[in-house]
Formats: structure tokens, C-alpha cells, sequence
């Protein structure tokens, strides 16, 4: 009797997830990878259980470039709670301390958003999957264990208030990679004179991928259920990942070259150091580095059923 190829498939692309409240960012790559059969599966950035949006998921070979988009540009929603802070930041943790909430006005807190519009250095908070000796922080947080953490230098792009009520505020952010929105959500309560917890966030952007193209984990399993093919329809390209990246199209020696790990030397040349490669049939191939002599090293190469 043959032996069961547990592996999964072979698929290669890219799905956008509309990520629920209320579980890991794993739970839901792992319920992706089973609703696909993929044989890998790779997320680009995990969201807190409570928040929603935007997770690209990226199946097969795809998870070769899942790491250059964990080091892209986010956009989120958030609404910030006065009155009380919480250990984790958001509302699933416990609340630490209260504090009065002063009046204030969409003036007030118009006057105070562009202190935290730029580079700013921000220390990364307990509750976070940063790992300390191994471990990761936020279970050392729920063991009421508090170590030091360095502090990370990220850029808030732009803020934009959305909403304001007596007790609230929500924010529109465009941020680098690394920020956490529960820090800043809190500094920027602090500032108000109060202190703050957020109640609700979510991500619109990743990537340059959008809320608009999510698709929820029930579309997805109503799609199984019309068979692979059809949820196979969903995935996006490997390629579209990186839109930045100039393209370099090789000659078939040059591929052969490039799978076997070899740099090669092309005619076109580009300020950017990163392309993408694709061979003369325009399949994408994987990610290279351009030297200033025009040569291009392989970085990321794609195996694929069909290569040599």
C-alpha cells in the first residue's frame, strides 16, 4: 500500500485574510494552511487576539517573501478607552490603575497627535510576542514577571482622528514596522492627563494590501466546499508582493544559474539593490540582490513543480 503523502500540496501564492477578534493570528494561519492542504504556510505579522483586519497569509513558496513583507508599512483603526490602563494595553487584559478623565476637546487632542507623528523610540510592552531568553514576553507578563526591554526606534507616518466622544478617541494610524499601537495609544492617553486601554483595533493595511481585498475564514470555507480549484481562485501572485521591486526578466541559462545558488550578470541596472526575477515565460522566479557592477545574486529562489 502506497504511503500517505502528509505533506500537503504544492500551492504557491498569497491570501489576504480578514483575521476575526477573539483568536491568534496562528489559530488562523493553521486554519488556512488545513483549508488549503498547503504543504507551508507563513503569516507577515501577527495581530493581538483582540484585533481584526488584515493578515496576508502566504502559502508554499510564497513564504520566501513573507519576511520582506513583515518589514512593510501597517495602517490601522483604533479606539482608545479613558480611565483606566490595563496590563496587556488593550481590553482582554486587567486593569491596573484608573484615573480621572479631564474634559477635553477635538481641539485639545488635535494639538496633541503631532508629538507622536515621526521617529520616535518606543519600548516594546510585556504583553508582546518578543522573546526574553527564549520566552516569549507575554507569557513571562502573565506570570507577573517584568523584564527590561530596549527600545525600538519606529516612524508614525501620520495620524488622523476619525472620532471623539467624552471618555474616547479613535484613530486612523500609518506607522513602520514594529510600532505598537497599544503603546502609543497609551502615551498618547497620558498626554491627555488621563491614561487609556484600546477597545478596539484593526488593521487596513499591510503591505500594501487592503481591507478591501480580506476575504473572512466563512468565505474561505464556503469556497472549500465548491472544491480547491475554486478556493485556489483567491490566492494572489508571489510577485505582486513586492510592486516596488523593479523586475529583471533572465535567459534560460541564467535561471539554471540562479537555482543553483550563482550570481549572474544582466544588462539592466537599477538604484534599487532588491528585484524580482522572472524567467523568459515571465514566471516568477524569486528575489535577488543587484551589486552596483550589475550582477545579481539570488537571494529567495522559488522551487517550483516545474523547475529543472
Amino acid at each position: 500500500m502506497a504511503r500517505r503523502n502528509k505533506k500537503g500540496r504544492d500551492i504557491t501564492g498569497i491570501i489576504i485574510i480578514d483575521k476575526p477578534t477573539g483568536r491568534s493570528s496562528n489559530h488562523v494561519l493553521q486554519q488556512v494552511k488545513r483549508l488549503f492542504n498547503a504543504n507551508k504556510a507563513g503569516h507577515t505579522g501577527s495581530l493581538d487576539p483582540l484585533a481584526t483586519g488584515v493578515l496576508p497569509v502566504c502559502l508554499g513558496e510564497a513564504t520566501k517573501v513573507s519576511s520582506y513583507l513583515l518589514d512593510a508599512d501597517k495602517q490601522y483603526h483604533v479606539t482608545c478607552q479613558l480611565g483606566a490602563v490595563t496590563d496587556s494595553g488593550d481590553s482582554d487584559g486587567v486593569v491596573i490603575s484608573t484615573s480621572d478623565i479631564p474634559e477635553f476637546t477635538e481641539h485639545d487632542l488635535l494639538a496633541i497627535l503631532p508629538r507622536f507623528i515621526g521617529e520616535l523610540d518606543q519600548v516594546p510592552p510585556m504583553f508582546s510576542a518578543l522573546k526574553y531568553q527564549g520566552q516569549p514576553l507575554y507569557k513571562l507578563a502573565r506570570q507577573g514577571i517584568e523584564v527590561e526591554r530596549k527600545s525600538r526606534r519606529i516612524t508614525i507616518y501620520d495620524i488622523q482622528l476619525l472620532a471623539i466622544t467624552a471618555d474616547s478617541f479613535t484613530l486612523d494610524v500609518r506607522c513602520s514596522k514594529g510600532t505598537y499601537i497599544r503603546t502609543l495609544v497609551e502615551d498618547i492617553s497620558h498626554a491627555l492627563g488621563s491614561g487609556g486601554h484600546v477597545t478596539m483595533l484593526r488593521r487596513v493595511a499591510a503591505a500594501g494590501y487592503m481591507e478591501q481585498q480580506a476575504l473572512t475564514i466563512e468565505q474561505l470555507i464556503a469556497s472549500a466546499e465548491n472544491g480547491l480549484p475554486s478556493l485556489d481562485e483567491s490566492l494572489l501572485p508571489s510577485e505582486d508582493a513586492l510592486p516596488d521591486w523593479p523586475s529583471v526578466v533572465l535567459a534560460d541559462y541564467m535561471v539554471d544559474a540562479i537555482r543553483q545558488g550563482q550570481a549572474v550578470k544582466v544588462e539592466q541596472a537599477f538604484e534599487r539593490a532588491n528585484v524580482r526575477l522572472f524567467d523568459p515565460q515571465q514566471q516568477f522566479i524569486g528575489l535577488a540582490e543587484m551589486t552596483e557592477t550589475g550582477n545579481v545574486q539570488p537571494k529567495r529562489v522559488f522551487v517550483l513543480p516545474d523547475a529543472p
